[in-house]
């Protein structure tokens, strides 16, 4: 179904160290053509390498990623100018901050570096009070290089907002949390930890349109694990891949996301590889695949799909590009549009609500 106002902000995080980029750019973007043109971007700030939008649109929550002097951000937005105003910053109380949620009340944001998990309580103003918890995990994994230590790379409202679930790269295991929202200091408890594959490294995740299924991309070996999800709890359902047969190249898978019509799911992987793999939905919620495809670029980190279902963009921290591509909404085949973004170092699309 295609929304009345076929123009969406498009607003994007991302690193400010490797190009030139100001940080935080919002983009008009038409739903129906793909035709965008550059609204607004904010002042200069580090690394807003992600990001997330109030349910009401009227603030932007970014991460500052700059390893023990990181921080979390708190901006005013106004969503017809497309204008950013900084409200505050606290310290993020953990390394290199990845990833960043928000509801009405609080802002959970996964540590990186720091293997952490903050929470912070969101003021009337919008701003952000110092973090009222801090979650420290602990442990490795087998993989040396990537896992010789705890690194939580994503937090996760499950969709009845009861419980967050928080992938750990470093330890191979997905922490599942209750979600106490009015809580002053105890907001996240720890319920269950559910281990995945050894060496594999969870990355993102995201869940079915229903909430019933939850779909897992791991970034070392690129498996995709599908769990079925009731009150908190995880059961394994089916094990596939974001790799190709017979690849040699790195492995990096990175960012995952189901269709509007809940009946498609993509995820990429990076590495020397730089595909999206488009997988179809079945009545189980177990997956097949349909197709996998170039992203055409490189370092095809993060993606969005928007709110109609007629494109996905992909962001290319690496070539400094975001591609369109158009989507087949019966087969759910990607095709390049031709449009492209130019911006440097993008990493994370958000559409917002």
């Amino acid at each position: 179904m295609i929304a009345q106002d076929k123009n969406r902000n498009l607003i994007i995080g991302t690193y400010t160290n490797s190009c030139e980029s100001q940080g935080i750019y919002v983009y008009d973007f038409n739903t129906k053509t793909a035709d965008f043109k550059e609204k607004f971007f904010s002042e200069k700030t580090i690394n807003p390498s992600y990001l997330t939008v109030s349910n009401d649109a009227k603030f932007i929550y970014s991460v500052n990623e700059n390893g023990s002097k990181s921080t979390v951000s708190a901006y005013t937005f106004n969503s017809k100018s497309g204008a950013l105003q900084l409200v505050n910053q606290q310290d993020s109380k953990g390394a290199d901050p990845c990833h960043i949620i928000n509801d009405a009340k609080n802002l959970i944001v996964a540590t990186y570096s720091g293997g952490s998990i903050s929470v912070f309580k969101k003021l009337l103003d919008g701003s952000i009070s110092e973090a009222k918890q801090v979650v420290q995990h602990k442990g490795k994994s087998i993989n040396a290089q990537r896992q010789e230590s705890t690194h939580v790379h994503m937090v996760q409202f499950t969709p009845d907002k009861k419980f967050v679930l928080a992938n750990d790269l470093g330890t191979d295991k997905i922490y599942i949390y209750k979600y106490n929202q009015n809580s002053k200091n105890k907001i996240l408890e720890i319920k269950d930890s559910v281990a995945v594959k050894a060496g594999s490294g969870p990355r993102h995740l995201t869940f079915s349109n229903d909430g019933k299924f939850v779909y897992l991309l791991q970034e070392l070996n690129g498996g995709l694990t599908v769990y079925s999800c009731k009150k908190g709890t995880l059961k394994m359902i089916q094990e596939t891949s974001v790799v190709v047969p017979d690849f040699k190249g790195q492995i990096g898978a990175a960012d995952i996301h189901v269709s509007p019509n809940g009946k498609f799911l993509y995820a990429t992987n990076r590495g020397s590889a730089n595909t999206i793999s488009c997988f179809r939905i079945q009545n189980n919620g177990q997956l097949e695949l349909v197709e996998t495809v170039s992203t055409d670029g490189i370092g095809a980190r993060n993606f969005v799909i928007d709110p109609t279902g007629n494109y996905l963009l992909v962001a290319h921290q690496y070539s400094n590009s975001i591609i369109i591509f158009s989507i087949n909404s019966s087969t759910g085949k990607l095709s390049n549009s031709g449009k492209r973004i130019d911006l440097c170092a993008p990493v994370c699309l958000v559409f917002d609500k």
